[in-house]
């Protein structure tokens, strides 16, 4: 019985650390804390109302996909990545993906096109649901799945840790107006692609997918009374 409330206590606390990482996340990205400003774990916790835990391990997720640095005895300190920067993570992305695909249309088992066509149909659920936060949650399953029916383990490891350094930015062009519907029918294009095992239409699909994001990102952010570029130009 404890054993089991155990599991259950680190679920919630699971799911707790993933929403303060969310909730500061579009905080960075929007402004609300500039570029270099420490993050007070004290202020934090009182602001979201949890213990410490949850919320370190909300920076800690932050650190993982760059947005904060942690610095020893100093703590965590908010790092806006600059726009060239964040340009090259998204056109490495594109290649990366696009090489999962070409090796996915030649590569993948029958259990992973499975895998592959549930999470589009997920994908699918949530858009019709209306819910961004479901959405991008299938959509990284959708990814992941394709980066390990590569079947090659570093390209794999490579796509995934990207992923992670992308992860605000790609969450958050899908409030762009109409671009999760967009996305949906890019990743119905990619699953054809791959269960007709054409590698080139993969490849350029992908290619094609990641590039948009990027752009969405940037027409979005431009939106935001170009706070963006002010902090990062």
């Amino acid at each position: 019985m404890h054993e089991f409330a155990a599991i259950v206590a680190g679920i919630m606390s699971e799911r707790t650390a993933d929403r303060i990482r969310e909730t500061l996340e579009q905080a960075i990205l929007t402004g609300e804390f500039d570029d270099g400003v420490r993050l007070d774990e004290v202020r934090l916790c009182t602001r979201f109302g949890v213990s410490r835990t949850p919320v370190r391990e909300a920076l800690h997720q932050l650190t993982a996909s760059g947005l904060l640095e942690m610095k020893p005895r100093r703590g965590a300190f908010v790092r806006m990545p600059g726009f060239v920067e964040v340009v090259e993570m998204f056109e490495v992305m594109g290649e990366l993906e696009s090489m999962c695909g070409r090796l996915a249309a030649k590569r993948i088992s029958d259990a992973q096109l499975k895998a592959f066509s549930t999470a589009c149909l997920k994908c699918e659920q949530a858009e019709a649901a209306g819910d961004s936060d479901a959405y991008y949650r299938e959509n990284e399953t959708f990814h992941q799945v394709l980066y390990q029916a590569s079947g090659n383990g570093f390209l794999q490891s490579q796509a995934v840790n990207l992923q992670k350094r992308l992860q605000p930015f790609r969450r958050l062009q899908l409030r762009v107006r109409g671009r999760i519907r967009q996305s949906l029918d890019e990743h119905r294009q990619i699953l054809k692609a791959i269960e007709d095992g054409d590698g080139d239409a993969a490849e350029k699909l992908l290619r094609q997918h990641v590039t948009v994001q990027g752009e969405k990102f940037f027409d979005l952010m431009r939106g935001l009374d170009e706070t963006f570029a002010r902090r990062t130009g």
